[in-house]
């Protein structure tokens, strides 16, 4: 079967092909290949590696299937870089990106790349932005783009040798004066984070004004619920694509396809398991796990078996759109996650799946505080600051927290408690890290 997916075309060229397709088979073979270099790479260049792998024998990994007999590499050994991972001299690196720890302490995560990786990175959005994009569209890109390597720098070029038009804007801190700035662009694809545009679309539509209206949109850098999907795809009426991809892999990972059906990996600089969060152990295609994944080519600081916390599994069979490169499903975040005892775990993926399905929610912050009883806290950003009924939005938010079954079953089980109440300081708009469930210690 032919395949229209431009990933595979680029897939093929990184393989060494003529043509426009390729094999699963020739995929595998190359990403032995090149799993094997990657292998040698790390032990001859990183302290780190040399000491992790110190114990592998050199005919490892003799197949994919042995990939399992290779040590995970984990947020842990980032932070603390001791020995360095880092493979070149700092002369040699381009770009440093520090991630901060998601809790109050800790040491920062910090990323390495050389202008070779920054490049591959590049090549896969180029290709990657002609699923939702197309020669001579603007593309409104509402990232931060001001320093070079950023991911907004990234893809305004990618963007210009497709032919499009980039328009740069940066971080959406105020959705009526982005939503003025749609209006006046007029671009066909708007690419962001998923909290942010259904922001900006919602405040378009209660400004009394014609309806903002795009082709396509770019969902990328946090989970985007299904109802979040579908009111921005109203709202807007386009068609709503998603990336998945993190610093750690060098930020391009995964596109979905016309088909909707599941993340295209960028199997050609990246291999990607799914394993028991527990045991460390692969599970079957189809089954939720732990996405792990290998950098294949990249130089400055490979990463070998990265264990990213996020949620997902291996979609089995082929996708409709023709492509043989695998696919994962919507990703499902554990970071940010609380524990509600007998009542199960909750996430803010779950949280948003029930909140965005309401018209006049625009983003929220979550909090939780252990104790006895335990407290949800919830701030909402209502659409249109400050022209809403706050008591008539919280009762619909209540009614839409009884509705998550761990948050009924927390209430009967543990006397959980909800608290909600209404921000209209435009606040909420403002963070620009991923959204997660805040833990606070009960004083």
């Amino acid at each position: 079967m032919s395949s229209a997916n431009p990933l595979d075309a680029w897939t093929a060229t990184k393989l060494g092909l003529n043509g426009s397709s390729f094999l699963r088979t020739e995929l595998l073979a190359y990403q032995l290949l090149q799993l094997r270099a990657a292998v040698a790479w790390v032990k001859q260049r990183s302290p780190f590696y040399r000491r992790l792998l110190g114990h592998v024998d050199e005919t490892l990994p003799g197949g994919l299937d042995e990939l399992r007999r290779l040590p995970f590499t984990t947020a842990d050994d980032l932070r603390r870089n001791d020995p360095p991972l880092l493979c070149v001299s700092q002369s040699e690196i381009s770009r440093i990106v520090t991630l901060e720890t998601s809790g109050t302490s800790g040491a920062p995560k910090r990323l390495f790349f050389t202008p070779e990786d920054q490049e591959a990175t590049r090549d896969f959005f180029d290709y990657g932005m002609r699923l939702p994009a197309r020669a001579g569209d603007r593309v409104l890109i509402l990232f931060p783009g001001e320093r070079p390597g950023s991911v907004g720098d990234l893809l305004v070029t990618a963007l210009h040798r497709l032919g499009a038009t980039a328009i740069p804007v940066g971080w959406p801190l105020d959705p009526a004066d982005t939503a003025a700035l749609l209006r006046r662009e007029r671009p066909d694809v708007v690419v962001g984070a998923p909290v942010p545009l259904l922001a900006v679309a919602r405040h378009g539509a209660v400004s009394g004004r014609l309806p903002i209206r795009v082709r396509s949109v770019l969902l990328s850098a946090d989970y985007a619920a299904p109802s979040l999907r579908q009111s921005l795809a109203a709202l807007w009426g386009c068609e709503v694509f998603e990336h998945y991809g993190m610093t750690e892999m060098g930020l391009g990972g995964g596109v979905d396809c016309a088909a909707h059906a599941g993340y295209h990996l960028r199997e050609s600089d990246l291999l990607i398991e799914v394993v028991d969060p527990e045991s460390g152990d692969p599970v079957a295609p189809g089954e939720m796990g732990e996405v792990v994944f290998t950098t294949l080519k990249r130089r400055g600081m490979p990463l070998i078996r990265y264990r990213t916390g996020d949620l997902s599994r291996l979609l089995p069979g082929a996708c409709a759109c023709g492509s043989p490169l695998a696919r994962l499903s919507s990703i499902k975040r554990r970071q940010g996650g609380i524990s509600l005892g007998a009542a199960g775990e909750l996430n803010m993926s779950e949280l948003d799946e029930a909140l965005f399905a309401l018209d006049a929610v625009a983003d929220f912050g979550a909090t939780f505080r252990a104790g006895e009883p335990p407290l949800l806290q919830l701030e909402i950003a209502p659409v249109g600051g400050g022209s809403t009924d706050d008591t008539a939005l919280l009762t619909t938010v209540y009614r839409a927290l009884a509705g998550i079954p761990q948050v009924a079953a927390a209430e009967h089980a543990l006397g959980l408690r909800l608290s909600a109440s209404v921000s209209h300081d435009g606040s909420l708009h403002r963070r620009v890290a991923k959204r997660r469930i805040a833990v606070e210690v009960a004083s």
